[in-house]
């Protein structure tokens, strides 16, 4: 007799640095939830190669009656993840973690340099953005994309295109850590998962270690101008924004 195959419900898209892997923590607390053992898959990104098969082991051990999820940060940027989710699970139920894309991008700068991925600092890194991800280069699309992943709109939009939107909800990096309860209900209302009391909040998984502190007002200007419509553009869309924009 042939295994079952199980496929997740829900996936968490991202953002990178914007809380994911503090919300998927949080997630493998709730009784009717099952998220897979591995942090991030990659499916969708990294292993589309692999079959479909290989990726529903990641759930195989999920107990009858519970949803299933995934949590992976790069579907969200990853141009072909859409399409690819949607050719697979078009049911799928996706989360976003949106969090301020200035400091998200100083986040993830900070986050290469520790783990020895940039060598350049911070202000020739931005400046050498655009040249890298022509090059088309997946170690520059994955590990140096600082201000093109804070782009959220046009992100967003390649999912809208396929989903519908009701099948996608998008909450603030910030709100989540302030209210993580409320975080949670509204997930809950949006898997259709039974209320369970929310865990004791833990501590920020994943965090940096406050380098962003350091970097100037000039820096933090520009990305704000660079960035700027995006965030005027989720706080038109999605009603919640940064006190800059």
């Amino acid at each position: 007799m042939s295994e079952r195959r199980r496929l997740p419900d829900l996936i968490v898209l991202g953002t990178q640095k914007g809380g994911t892997s503090s919300l998927r923590r949080l997630l493998l607390d709730h009784p009717g939830l099952f998220m897979a053992a591995t942090k991030e898959v990659h499916f969708f990104s990294k292993h589309w190669e692999r079959s479909a098969d290989w990726y529903a082991r990641h759930f195989r051990n999920a107990p009858e009656g519970v949803c299933c999820g995934e949590s992976t940060p790069f579907y969200l940027f990853h141009q072909e993840a859409p399409q690819r989710i949607h050719s697979l699970i078009p049911q799928a139920k996706l989360i976003v973690l949106l969090r301020d894309p200035v400091e998200r991008a100083l986040s993830q700068y900070f986050h290469s340099v520790r783990l020895g991925l940039e060598n350049l600092p911070l202000e020739q890194a931005l400046a050498a953005e655009p040249a890298r991800l022509l090059t088309g280069d997946p170690r520059h699309v994955q590990e140096h994309s600082y201000v093109s992943r804070g782009r959220y709109l046009d992100q967003l939009d390649r999912y809208l295109r396929l989903f519908p939107q009701e099948q996608l909800l998008v909450l603030q990096s910030e709100s989540f850590f302030a209210d993580p309860t409320e975080t949670w209900r509204t997930i809950e209302r949006f898997v259709g998962l039974t209320p369970a009391p929310c865990p004791a909040t833990k501590p920020k998984f994943n965090a940096g270690h406050g380098e962003a502190a350091a970097v100037t007002d000039a820096i933090r200007t520009d990305l704000r101008q660079q960035l700027s419509a995006t965030a005027h553009g989720v706080r038109q869309r999605y009603g919640f924004g940064w006190d800059w924009a």
